[in-house]
């Protein structure tokens, strides 16, 4: 692992953004992306189905579900295999996440990366808030749903999330103490909530480095 290396890892809520902020910043800073990526390099690491990664994306109990249908087949296979538990498969997207961050400078947005990265020390960790009337409308805009429709989705799925986060976490998703910076994008916008990201992380990466820099002379 290149120490030199950036890894920027992002929590959002539903709404807010967070996607396209992140792929401006692996712009900025050279870095590779990963988001929904995630899925397929945990199906590459583990020999498992990509389908089961994403059925399970991001959601606490998706086994108890499966069980609860009866027994699921995908491409004529069972996806259950000796010893497979959710467990099991976010263990598989963990390893998956800290080979690429082995590799090079990232930016990972959700999974728990912040916390699967925590021994890191070229980490930061970023979550992107918005108002909900902002997320209402991003939501009502992209899924082409009514305004009471995209309130109940952003719920949910919020629930879904924050569940999955603080089960494998045992800290409190979206809580201020777990991240370096808390912004909301709905009052600069998207793009010059990225800039105003982006000079944070140059500014971090200077302190950093001179503090590295310092305990080396020492």
């Amino acid at each position: 692992m290149d120490d030199n290396n950036i890894i920027i890892n992002i929590g959002r809520q539903l709404g807010s953004g967070g996607h396209d902020i992140g792929r401006m910043l692996a712009l900025d800073f050279g870095a590779k992306y990963y988001d929904r990526e995630l899925l397929n390099l945990a199906a590459k690491e583990s020999g498992l189905s990509e389908k089961i990664f994403e059925q399970n994306d991001e959601k606490k109990g998706f086994f108890r579900g499966l069980f609860n249908m009866g027994s699921p087949h995908m491409n004529g296979e069972s996806v259950f295999k000796p010893g497979l538990t959710q467990e099991s498969l976010f263990q598989f997207q963990s390893e998956a996440i800290m080979k690429a961050a082995k590799a090079g400078s990232c930016v990972f947005v959700g999974r728990c990366a912040d916390y699967i990265l925590r021994d890191f020390n070229n980490k930061v960790n970023i979550f992107i808030t918005a108002s909900l009337d902002y997320r209402i409308e991003q939501i009502m805009n992209k899924q082409h749903m009514s305004e009471d429709a995209a309130r109940k989705f952003i719920e949910q799925s919020e629930g879904r999330r924050a569940d999955y986060y603080n089960y494998y976490t045992g800290k409190k998703w979206g809580y201020a103490a777990s991240y370096d910076l808390c912004v909301d994008s709905s009052i600069l916008g998207i793009q010059q909530t990225e800039h105003y990201i982006a000079d944070f992380i140059r500014h971090w990466m200077e302190l950093r480095n001179k503090k590295k820099a310092d305990a080396y002379r020492l």
